[in-house]
């Protein structure tokens, strides 16, 4: 994914330009332009054929959105949900200017939601996908900034974009551009780091609190947004702290008497307080990190999506555990234990326990074997096939098809 978006050497991209500053790549030394995620007639496909409802579709003009009635409607016998696309109404608004912003294709459009599981491989951040579709010059958002990193991908038609500095650096989500519109009106009045149009085919990278606007030229300009959600030194200091609620001391409540009012007062119990995290964090460090890893771990699991399990297709393949080629599903989050006596598979919803017998097979597909029961490491045909059919029901594994090359 990475070497498709930006046309410099992915380890220079990381030490140079990840979360640091924007990045201009031209289609001429891009390996190939975006119309395989996305086209002009997938939009009318996702507009008119896929009953896309709200959220994951709104529209925006001159800088704000419309209301969602100017676009959505029934759908008449059979489908009788309020809250679809009325294609019609989207025609209406999008010739008179207005923006469409398809929301969360990767959970939608089969080639998005390859590309991001690709993403989140290469990136190792939550990744997602939007596409903005806007009419002949006209733009859909004032200047703003993202809390998130984008890249932008030009599928089709032009779109000037104008990039600034910062004006508030790597901000948090709780830190929206709305908290700064006097200071990005303002800097908007400055010379831009970037004035370019951007053609088919061209990417652009731009790291979270960058500001920019962008505006189609003379046809219709469609391209996507793929924003990716940082993890930060933040996070991993919130994940260390909350393990503290587990030590007695820090659940106590603070001395009687002291008057919060008091400046003095107030610094003396922080400093004492912070003191005492400081020790804890030093001498307890091993188990604190790695409680706090299988929090960050956990918070990953919640915020991507692991490859989509077909159930169909799964449950047949049970019937067919003993000559069924398996691999573990892609994107699963999950962690064994060996007591001993058993193997603990722990999964974000739940936790499988199987005979110490299987644990070198576990552990093979674990780290990427695909494999069919009679060449799991460790057991035999019967007990492999016994434990395929239950990785298969508990969509740990899945059935690799023809399709998966």
């Amino acid at each position: 994914m990475l070497r498709r978006c930006v046309a410099v050497d992915p380890r220079r991209f990381a030490d140079d330009y990840w979360g640091r500053t924007p990045l201009l790549s031209r289609a001429d030394a891009l390996p190939r332009d975006f119309g395989d995620l996305l086209s002009p007639d997938a939009v009318d496909e996702l507009i008119a054929e896929r009953g896309v409802r709200s959220p994951f579709i709104r529209l925006a003009k001159e800088g704000g959105l419309l209301a969602k009635d100017c676009y959505l409607g029934p759908a008449g016998f059979g489908a009788e949900v309020a809250d679809q696309v009325d294609s019609a109404k989207v025609l209406s608004e999008f010739a008179a200017g207005a923006t469409i912003v398809l929301q969360g294709l990767h959970r939608l459009w089969p080639p998005l939601i390859d590309f991001v599981r690709g993403a989140v491989d290469d990136l190792g951040h939550p990744v997602q996908v939007n596409a903005y579709i806007t009419p002949p010059v006209n733009r859909g958002f004032d200047p703003h900034y993202d809390v998130h990193d984008v890249f932008v991908l030009q599928v089709s038609g032009q779109k000037r974009w104008v990039v600034h500095e910062p004006v508030h650096a790597h901000p948090l989500p709780s830190q929206p551009w709305t908290q700064h519109r006097a200071a990005i009106e303002k800097r908007v009045a400055e010379a831009p780091v970037i004035d370019a149009v951007l053609n088919e085919g061209d990417a652009l990278y731009l790291p979270r609190g960058w500001v920019h606007s962008a505006q189609a030229l003379d046809t219709a300009s469609i391209h996507l947004t793929v924003g990716v959600s940082p993890v930060t030194a933040l996070d991993v200091a919130r994940a260390v702290v909350d393990q503290l609620a587990d030590v007695d001391a820090f659940r106590r409540p603070l001395p009687l008497g002291a008057d919060p009012t008091d400046p003095d007062e107030t610094m003396a119990a922080v400093s004492k307080v912070m003191a005492e995290m400081v020790g804890a964090l030093r001498d307890d460090a091993t188990p604190l990190s790695a409680a706090a890893a299988a929090q960050l771990q956990r918070r990953h699991a919640d915020r991507t999506r692991p490859v989509a399990v077909r159930p169909l297709a799964s449950l047949a393949a049970t019937d067919r555990a003993a000559t069924t080629t398996v691999r573990w599903r892609h994107g699963l989050i999950a962690t064994l234990e060996d007591s001993g006596e058993r193997v603990v598979l722990r999964l974000p919803d739940k936790t499988i326990t199987f005979p110490r017998s299987c644990g070198d097979a576990l552990a093979a597909l674990h780290g990427g074997l695909t494999a069919d029961a009679a060449s799991l490491p460790g057991l035999d045909t019967a007990d492999g096939t016994v434990l395929i059919r239950r990785l298969l029901r508990e969509a740990v594994l899945l059935p690799v098809s023809d399709r998966d090359g």
